[in-house]
């Protein structure tokens, strides 16, 4: 249910349109799976990532990232610079086979539909959320992104 009104929110965060709200959908049930909603496996990948505030697993998501390779792209979307993109194969190789199965299976995709999606919307989405060139401190996810909309 969380994931759900996540999903919501980033939908809304991302222009609420139809790639927006499937965006916003498959990133709310992903970060929906790294807060403990999902298989023991992710939670203790978030965990072990340092996830950052309690109820925000935007860092800890990112960190996976990062230790997966991907840590100029993921430094590319907080910044205020161009956003590097990155693949669909290259989320899938970050994340727990769990955490994107249980993403494919709430969202109602293949894991592979998920990764792709989760590869065009993350970008964005990290983007908006970060608009000072930093990482949110302090607050839930939810209270940053209705923050950002206003």
């Amino acid at each position: 249910m969380a994931g759900n009104d996540l999903g919501g929110l980033l939908g809304g965060l991302l222009g609420g349109g139809q790639g927006g709200s499937s965006g916003g959908n498959v990133l709310g049930a992903l970060l929906g799976a790294l807060t403990g909603n999902g298989q023991s496996g992710a939670a203790g990948a978030t965990g072990a990532a340092g996830g950052g505030a309690a109820g925000n697993p935007l860092g800890g998501l990112l960190e996976m990232l990062a230790r997966s390779g991907l840590a100029e792209q993921a430094q590319s979307w907080i910044g205020t610079g161009q956003n590097q993109q990155v693949s669909g194969g290259q989320i899938a190789e970050a994340l727990p086979n769990d955490t994107l199965d249980k993403v494919a299976r709430d969202t109602g995709v293949t894991p592979q539909q998920a990764a792709d999606q989760i590869a065009r919307s993350l970008p964005q989405a990290v983007d908006k959320l970060t608009p000072s060139g930093q990482l949110p401190q302090g607050a839930s996810l939810e209270e940053i992104i209705r923050q950002q909309r206003i």
